[in-house]
């Protein structure tokens, strides 16, 4: 690791490779094709293949080819040696400077709090999806977990066909309302547990530095707010998104937090992002 170390934190001492590493962090496990990577980080298309190559040089991304399109995600192995080399490696016989984050328990385990869990759902516009997530983990597991949801860029009002559709599924929609992330952030805001976002414009943005350190997961789905054709085309859309974060939700709250560690909840977090929920099917959705 003597030659590596030094190649990748040169890697990364470039704004914009560290910028397109920090973008696939928030993503991971998720694979971004290299159009939304320059779109996000705002490159050109042969200046983002330049990045791409050096950090893959370096072994901290990997390209993966799916049809057509390349994607690109971390190698979270040599992200983690690369991690452990410089908290563990480097500080050898000096724990009080290098040690991680106070969060952390000694044996760099952190515990999970014994008390309500805080949820929170983001979106960019909080007018369908993360106001679907915030309603349904309410309803199906509101006793132990306290659930908001915020977007980026809220809107002044909920959509009339998200709220029409927890209407018709007899949900409580007085709570209800957008909210901007601000809200979440300072003194006055909920510890926060878990947090996740449902869009991926949300999760491609930069977000407040949670207090606490919450378990962070990514659960995209396509916009149904942006659906086309007829009203019932229009409606379906809703639904699928409606029943895909219900499958999610319920995956969720069926794990076993009293036996997991925070490690442990972060992988299982990571693993439930990747169910399919293009297989959603009309029952789920009811």
């Amino acid at each position: 690791m003597e030659k590596e170390i030094p190649d990748r934190l040169m890697t990364l001492g470039h704004p914009q490779r560290l910028a397109i590493f920090r973008l696939l962090m928030r993503r991971f496990p998720d694979r971004l094709p290299a159009g939304e990577i320059a779109e996000t980080i705002g490159v050109k298309p042969s200046t983002l293949s330049a990045y791409l190559a050096a950090l893959m040089r370096s072994d901290l991304v990997t390209q993966t080819r799916l049809g057509t399109s390349l994607l690109y995600s971390l190698d979270m192995t040599q992200v983690r040696q690369t991690f452990d080399y410089l908290l563990r490696d480097c500080c050898r016989g000096r724990p009080e400077f290098c040690a991680p984050s106070p969060f952390l328990s000694e044996t760099g385990v952190p515990p999970m709090p014994d008390r309500k869990y805080n949820v929170l759902f983001i979106c960019t516009g909080n007018s369908a999806r993360s106001i679907f997530a915030e309603t349904l983990l309410r309803e199906i597991a509101g006793d132990r977990f306290n659930a908001y949801s915020a977007g980026t860029k809220p809107s002044s009002e909920l959509n009339p066909i998200a709220v029409e559709l927890l209407h018709q599924k007899g949900h409580d929609i007085a709570p209800l309302r957008a909210k901007n992330v601000s809200e979440f952030s300072g003194e006055s805001a909920p510890d926060l547990d878990f947090v996740f976002t449902v869009c991926n414009q949300a999760a491609n943005e930069e977000c407040p530095a949670w207090e606490g350190q919450p378990i962070s997961g990514h659960w995209g789905m396509p916009d149904p707010v942006k659906a086309t054709g007829t009203e019932a085309e229009k409606m379906l859309a809703f639904q699928q998104a409606y029943g895909a974060l219900k499958h999610r939700i319920e995956a969720f709250t069926a794990l076993p937090f009293a036996q997991l560690d925070r490690i442990s909840l972060q992988a299982a977090v990571d693993y439930i992002a990747q169910i399919d929920t293009t297989q959603t099917s009309p029952e789920e959705t009811r």
